[in-house]
């Protein structure tokens, strides 16, 4: 955007410059060309008039010695004709075309004293001339050749002057606009760098006050804006905290109740009533541990986009993990649950174990334990792949199963909060396990990755960079 308003702004501040300049110019050689003409035409009109009392008189000395002189002092020529004879000066040939037009239209007692406009380049002469005599009687006529390269120097000197200034002139306008659009488009640039900030975060820092009236006023509010919908979605997150933690105790205490009140039913309708409960009560509970684990992996998104302290960074995010180590640990850890399930758990080898990647263990081991259990449950009786790729810089930790799969449509659909597939309705489960990983994926600086696993089933991929070891961790190691 700057660069497009700064674009406009020097566009117009050129034209200014060259519409003035053109004004100068033209000026300048229309001035040139008047004073020029005008003292031309005066001392053709002294030359006539010399000329006429030579003609008078019938003695042409003192007019030759006169022509002579202003030849000499001008190195311009001139041709005066008389009924006696033509006298020449300067070494102006008569016979010359635009003489010879000149001494015509003389004798038609028109006089001819304008000049062309002087330019700054180009070479040449002009010729102007009158006639002279009485009212009734053309005597002679006079023409004399006007030199112009001094007044093409001048010229010449007013354009280099007026090119420097005009060059001066742009360079401070260019600065000027630069300085005006930084003036007015640092506090919108600021603003998109906020929303954006705002959008990935959910809080935003104060924006200072700069720019043009609306402009700060503007900043006032988006400041105001976005610090009242920092502080709802903070109180939004943490009312989703508090009260998933909170529920834990009393529905802990309601648990071990019902488990006391089934030890004293006796009769068998009363106890599958009973385990009727508990089961309802034990999908309370997965669902409040689902919302609890929600809030704390979109507190870490939050925690990671906003930047996090150095002590903080290496505490969350120990660099370094292996991945290979963690996702077998996490196979093993789900080969009885898939036993009793019928599937079977593959392993594939990695190419290069020694490849880490920057992620906190501890949640790196959640969202493999979480696909997994995710496999099981929705892929039952089916093979389920374990594998970590290493495709250019990415490492990626891919589990997939052979099971029924989702449709493309519901792929994109998997990670939002509560969904659930409808063939998957009578399958327990809360809807947020895929939202989980692809929260937790984020704030790690991964990403989740669902598609389907040919020739059917799903294929769930956690993608990270590469972290190559350096000589310290090896030493570590």
């Amino acid at each position: 955007m700057k660069l497009r308003v700064l674009g406009v702004l020097s566009v117009l501040a050129l034209l200014l410059v060259l519409i003035v300049s053109n004004v100068i110019l033209s000026s300048a050689g229309r001035e040139l060309t008047s004073a020029l003409q005008i003292n031309r035409a005066a001392s053709l009109n002294r030359i006539a008039q010399v000329a006429f009392d030579a003609a008078t008189d019938s003695d042409t000395t003192v007019l030759q010695r006169d022509m002579d002189t202003y030849s000499g002092l001008y190195d311009e020529g001139l041709v005066v004709r008389l009924q006696s004879g033509t006298l020449v000066s300067g070494g102006l040939d008569p016979e010359r075309p635009d003489v010879r037009d000149a001494l015509g239209r003389a004798s038609l007692n028109l006089s001819d004293t304008a000049l062309d406009p002087v330019t700054p380049f180009g070479s040449g002469t002009e010729v102007i001339s009158r006639s002279f005599g009485s009212a009734s009687q053309v005597l002679g006529e006079a023409v004399m050749e006007v030199n112009l390269d001094a007044a093409r120097a001048k010229l010449r000197a007013r354009w280099l002057a007026t090119g420097v200034a005009a060059i001066a002139l742009a360079t401070l306008l260019l600065l000027l606009a630069g300085r005006v659009t930084g003036w007015v488009l640092r506090p919108v640039q600021r603003l998109g760098a906020a929303v954006r900030e705002l959008k990935d975060t959910g809080r935003t820092s104060r924006l200072p006050e700069a720019g043009p009236p609306e402009l700060r006023e503007l900043s006032r509010s988006f400041t105001a804006m976005a610090a009242t919908l920092g502080e709802v979605i903070e109180s939004q997150r943490q009312l989703i905290a508090d009260t998933s933690h909170h529920l834990r105790n009393p529905v802990g205490a309601l648990r071990l109740r019902v488990d006391l009140l089934l030890l004293k039913l006796k009769n068998k309708d009363e106890r599958e009533a009973g385990a009727g409960v508990l089961a309802e009560l034990e999908r309370v509970e997965e669902i409040l541990d689902s919302v609890l684990r929600l809030a704390v992996a979109e507190h870490r998104v939050i925690e990671d986009s906003a930047g996090t302290a150095p002590g903080e960074l290496e505490t969350l995010v120990p660099s370094g993990v292996n991945a290979l180590v963690v996702l077998a640990e996490e196979v093993d850890r789900a080969r009885p649950a898939a036993g009793k399930a019928g599937n079977t758990i593959t392993l594939a080898p990695e190419q290069d174990p020694g490849i880490e990647i920057d992620c906190n263990r501890i949640e790196l081991a959640q969202m493999l334990g979480e696909l997994l259990n995710n496999a099981i449950k929705y892929a039952p009786g089916t093979e389920i792949t374990a594998e970590v790729l290493q495709v250019g810089s990415r490492i990626i930790l891919e589990i997939a199963d052979a099971g029924p799969g989702l449709a493309p449509a519901q792929l994109a659909a998997a990670t939002t909060r509560f969904w659930r597939a409808p063939e998957h309705a009578s399958i327990r489960g809360t809807g947020m396990g895929m939202t989980i990983v692809d929260k937790l994926a984020t704030a790690n600086g991964g990403h989740l990755v669902l598609g389907s696993n040919k020739p059917h089933g799903l294929r769930a991929r956690i993608v990270f960079d590469a972290v190559v070891p350096g000589p310290e961790r090896e030493d570590s190691r």
